[in-house]
C-alpha cells in the first residue's frame, strides 16, 4: 500500500509561482512512475505531468509545458511540481499520481494508469 500527501497549495497571484510536494510513504517509492493531475470545478479531471522511476524522462501537458516542471528525490520519497508564471486558468485542486508498473508513453496522461493517488492540495490563482 502506498500513500501519498500533498502539500504546498496555496494563494497566488497570477505570474506567480508555487512548489508542490508529493511525500509518498512505502519503500518501493523509486519503482513508480509519479504524476500530477488537476481538477477545476465543473471540469474533468486532467494531466498535468509526470515522471518515470528514474526521473529520466518527464512528460507534460502542452498547457503547462514550459511553465512547470516535475522532478523526485527518490531519497525523499518525494516528488515536486515546481510551477510558474501562474494562470487564472491553473486554479485546480492538484494531485498526485502513483503508478506501479511502468508506464508507456501513451498511456501517462490517462487516470487509468495510475495505482494511488492522494488527496489533493487546492491551488489558487487571482488575476
Amino acid at each position: 500500500q502506498v500513500q501519498l500527501v500533498e502539500s504546498g497549495g496555496g494563494l497566488v497571484q497570477a505570474g506567480g509561482s508555487l512548489r508542490l510536494s508529493c511525500a509518498a510513504s512505502g519503500r518501493t517509492f523509486s519503482r513508480y512512475a509519479m504524476g500530477w493531475f488537476r481538477q477545476a470545478p465543473g471540469k474533468e479531471r486532467e494531466f498535468v505531468a509526470a515522471i518515470t522511476w528514474s526521473g529520466g524522462t518527464t512528460y507534460y501537458a502542452e498547457s503547462v509545458k514550459g511553465r512547470f516542471t516535475i522532478s523526485r528525490d527518490n531519497a525523499k520519497n518525494t516528488v515536486y511540481l515546481q510551477m510558474s508564471s501562474l494562470k487564472p486558468e491553473d486554479a485546480a485542486i492538484y494531485y498526485c499520481v502513483a503508478a506501479i508498473k511502468p508506464l508507456f508513453t501513451r498511456e501517462v496522461a490517462g487516470t487509468g494508469a495510475y495505482d494511488y493517488w492522494g488527496q489533493g492540495t487546492q491551488v489558487t490563482v487571482s488575476s
